[in-house]
């Protein structure tokens, strides 16, 4: 069966993707997981910090030997290799990625403000990156922030992105805004090729024996793909961008249900590590074999129950949170 997706305007063999992770971290690792059977490959995020600290490194450098003469022809200040920073490790990790790969590599940018970061994914684009994934992870803690600052400046560093390259731009968001929906459209406005539905925050919680607070990461489960599976079949046929889904997925059927919304494409991160980057066939060949029993084509299925777009969408979740209610009462009585 015939599995080819359109996703940024590339061309992937099928819809799963991997998405930024533990597993891209090494030419081995992208490889492996090209060889599992993915579509294409989303590589482990850079930070903003990283690159600030780089340039922060070679800002005291400067200024250090700033006042040395050129006739100080003995005297060279002790540089650190190059390849020891992240910026210039990531580089090279996707330009010999792309080499090799059999599926797209598509570069991660994680960063919160518009900066000289941001030059970076011009960088990216030069060594090979496919496309580059935006991963804006902003949590304002500044109570003075507003709603519309928020949203302004995701739209302003996706305009500044798609000024210095000319590779697609993915835009990886929360669905913590007031309006998910709107922020979409915006972003889509502003020439997001993509949207990636949704980041997971990660939220810390309380050891009470130590009285303090700690931070980790969790793997998502199934349930976690419902916010993101709502908002894909209300945004399916209202944007150009593609629509990824990523959070949840964990076997076949996930991926089948993020399809039947209207997803694009669907991205794992959990699902490959625990399991191996070889589980992406299993997701596949399900995904497949499922379409082969109801007789239904790749796009035949995509957006299948996505809300018609003719249809309220207000009305629609309005409708469908009513109906909910209403059948949990059989279960667990009244429920308001």
């Amino acid at each position: 069966m015939n599995l080819e997706t359109n996703y940024l305007g590339l061309t992937l063999r099928n819809p799963v993707v991997a998405s930024a992770g533990p597993l891209s971290q090494t030419v081995a690792g992208i490889r492996e997981l090209g060889d599992g059977g993915v579509g294409a490959v989303v590589v482990y995020s850079l930070f903003e910090e990283q690159l600030r600290r780089e340039a922060e490194r070679l800002t005291r450098l400067e200024t250090q030997f700033e006042d040395m003469f050129g006739e100080a022809t003995s005297f060279f200040p002790e540089v650190p290799n190059e390849g020891a920073h992240p910026a210039h490790r990531y580089l090279r990790l996707i330009e010999d990625a792309a080499r090799v790969s059999e599926v797209p590599v598509i570069a991660s940018l994680n960063g919160v403000s518009v900066g000289s970061w941001i030059d970076t994914a011009r960088q990216l684009q030069d060594a090979g990156a496919a496309a580059i994934e935006l991963n804006i992870y902003f949590v304002p803690g500044d109570l003075r922030t507003t709603s519309a600052q928020v949203e302004q400046r995701h739209v302003e560093i996706v305009s500044a992105v798609k000024q210095s390259v000319s590779v697609p731009v993915a835009v990886k968001l929360s669905p913590y805004f007031s309006s998910p929906g709107h922020m979409c459209v915006e972003l889509d406005r502003a020439g997001a090729d993509g949207l990636v539905l949704f980041n997971r925050f990660l939220q810390p919680d309380i050891d009470i024996d130590r009285l303090e607070m700690v931070s980790g990461v969790t793997l998502s489960s199934p349930n976690e793909a419902r916010l993101p599976r709502t908002w894909i079949a209300i945004l399916r046929g209202h944007v150009r961008a593609s629509l990824a889904a990523t959070t949840g997925v964990e076997t076949p059927e996930d991926v089948i249900k993020y399809i039947l919304a209207g997803a694009d494409v669907v991205m794992t991160t959990s699902a490959l590590v625990r399991h191996g980057a070889g589980y992406a066939l299993d997701l596949v060949v399900g995904l497949e074999d499922w379409l082969t029993s109801r007789g239904l084509t790749l796009e035949q299925a995509r957006g299948m129950l996505a809300i018609p777009e003719a249809a309220s969408a207000d009305a629609f979740e309005r409708a469908g949170y009513v109906d909910a209610l209403q059948k949990a009462k059989s279960t667990y009585g009244s429920l308001v």
